[in-house]
């Protein structure tokens, strides 16, 4: 089924040094960048990520140091990627928690603000789960009846992962969306920002230390003030901004965190 698009949708995969959004960087980024008549654009950059990959990473994607010692840095490519997702909303699978945090991240780092407020991101791994509930080659064996001989390769990845949104799209469109207490989320529909919704609606730091409850309050995702307001917390307990702000939470975590109190101070 051919997504219907207003905006184009780019579906991308990161190969890092590892799994700390933090403090791993990219060594390989592929995107498959679908526009609203059908057209697909594949891109496919190594990158130095200017600190060693680890042996055990490396044996999982196959990407070695010596691989990526002249690839271009991604300081180097940041304002021409900006420059290609330019208006264009996102996609991947498991990019909620992971990739675009990283991204984000990257992107911080190059000094480049990468907006994400007027962007839909769906994520096929999280409508898998709610619907299915297993990896992305258990996803493109169940939706699209093909094995993913190349998995962990970036572009292998992704264009993966597109075949098993359209094939979700297809498959559950329509069909109510329910948690495990029976609540329903929602339904899949053919639609960028319904998708969104499902996936990403209630987020509001992409490493999802801060979401929005069913009252559209920002509250915390974790630890002791977990389901508790935000401003809330900062209020009462005004060292706890400061123990985030010095903590190891993703600079774009810590920018939100900013906006809400900066937000609250302005109330008053």
């Amino acid at each position: 089924m051919k997504l219907h698009l207003k905006n184009p949708l780019t579906i991308f995969d990161l190969e890092t040094t590892g799994t700390n959004i933090v403090k791993d960087r990219i060594v390989e980024i592929s995107v498959v960048k679908l526009m609203p008549d059908g057209e697909k654009i594949v891109k496919t950059t190594r990158l130095n990520p200017t600190i060693p990959i680890p042996v055990e990473t490396s044996l999982i994607h196959g990407i070695y140091d010596d691989d990526v010692k002249d690839a271009p840095t991604f300081r180097n490519i940041a304002k021409s990627l900006a420059s290609f997702l330019e208006g264009s909303d996102l996609g991947g699978f498991n990019v909620l928690k992971f990739d675009v945090p990283v991204l984000v991240e990257e992107f911080l780092r190059a000094d480049i603000q990468f907006d994400l407020s007027k962007r839909k991101i769906v994520d096929a791994q999280k409508i898998f789960h709610m619907m299915e509930k297993r990896t992305l080659s258990a996803a493109y064996k169940f939706y699209c009846d093909k094995e993913l001989t190349d998995a962990h390769s970036a572009e292998a990845d992704t264009l993966a992962t597109l075949a098993v949104l359209e094939a979700q799209v297809e498959r559950y469109d329509g069909m109510d969306v329910v948690d495990n207490l029976g609540n329903k989320l929602g339904i899949v529909q053919n639609d960028i920002e319904s998708l969104h919704e499902l996936t990403a609606g209630n987020l509001v730091d992409l490493a999802g230390r801060m979401v929005f409850n069913s009252e559209g309050i920002e509250v915390f995702n974790f630890g002791k003030h977990r389901n508790r307001p935000v401003e809330e917390v900062l209020q009462k307990e005004p060292s706890y901004y400061d123990w985030m702000m010095n903590g190891d939470f993703p600079q774009e975590t810590k920018n939100r965190l900013t906006e809400i109190r900066l937000r609250a101070f302005n109330k008053r």
